[in-house]
């Protein structure tokens, strides 16, 4: 069974069939190769956890776990999370697991905290040669969710001044990977930068958004 598949089946069936709590789940960090700061934002993932558990009545593990993109265990995370400010590699091995993963019903969030870009592009580009980022209208589904994004991703973090973006890997009509630039919601979404209340609320709603996206089975 997909990734997906099992989650809802334990959503749909096990929760709302026999009133039983949802599976606890956790989410994932990508440590990945090639010198990138893949470590940063350490409250992040906590911090959206505790979010959506409030917010979406999700059972999330607040801790949360770290895992390579060539290693089985990364089948065991509905979501991975992948950040930073440089490089990105992954080898032919990981590349392979990563899209195994992703066509297997996993999701990865690629959170540009500044100077990834240039990195992360060709990475995605080994993983699935035959795609390209596409950016995502405002009307996707994504955007509307439990809050409404009109506009599209919120501005977080200045970077270059440029107005946010929300790009997607879409394979065989699924959105199996999102990538925020130019805003940086991880940095809304730990507690260690200062950013003002209403700034980090949008980034855990935003965040909470692609949470709900991927849990819907969309």
């Amino acid at each position: 069974m997909m990734l997906r598949t099992v989650f809802l089946f334990c959503c749909l069936f096990g929760h709302a069939a026999f009133n039983l709590q949802p599976p606890t789940l956790q989410l994932a960090l990508l440590k990945y190769s090639g010198g990138g700061d893949w470590y940063n934002d350490v409250n992040s993932l906590k911090n959206l956890a505790q979010f959506c558990n409030q917010n979406l009545r999700t059972n999330f593990d607040l801790e949360y776990a770290t895992v390579e993109p060539g290693s089985a265990e990364i089948f065991n995370y509905p979501i991975v999370y992948a950040t930073g400010h440089g490089n990105m590699l992954f080898s032919d091995l990981e590349a392979r697991n990563l899209r195994a993963y992703l066509e297997g019903g996993g999701f990865l969030i690629l959170n540009d905290d500044f100077g990834l870009d240039p990195f992360v592009r060709p990475s995605m580009k080994k993983v699935f040669p035959e795609l390209e980022f596409v950016e995502l209208p405002f009307s996707h589904p994504l955007y509307h969710q439990k809050y409404e994004f009109r506009n599209g991703l919120p501005k977080i973090h200045e970077h270059d001044g440029k107005p946010p973006q929300g790009f997607g890997l879409i394979w065989q009509g699924r959105l199996v990977c999102f990538y925020n630039f130019e805003t940086d919601l991880g940095d809304g979404w730990d507690d260690v930068h200062n950013d003002p209340p209403d700034i980090r609320t949008k980034a855990l709603q935003m965040g909470a958004n692609i949470v709900q996206y991927v849990f819907s089975g969309a």
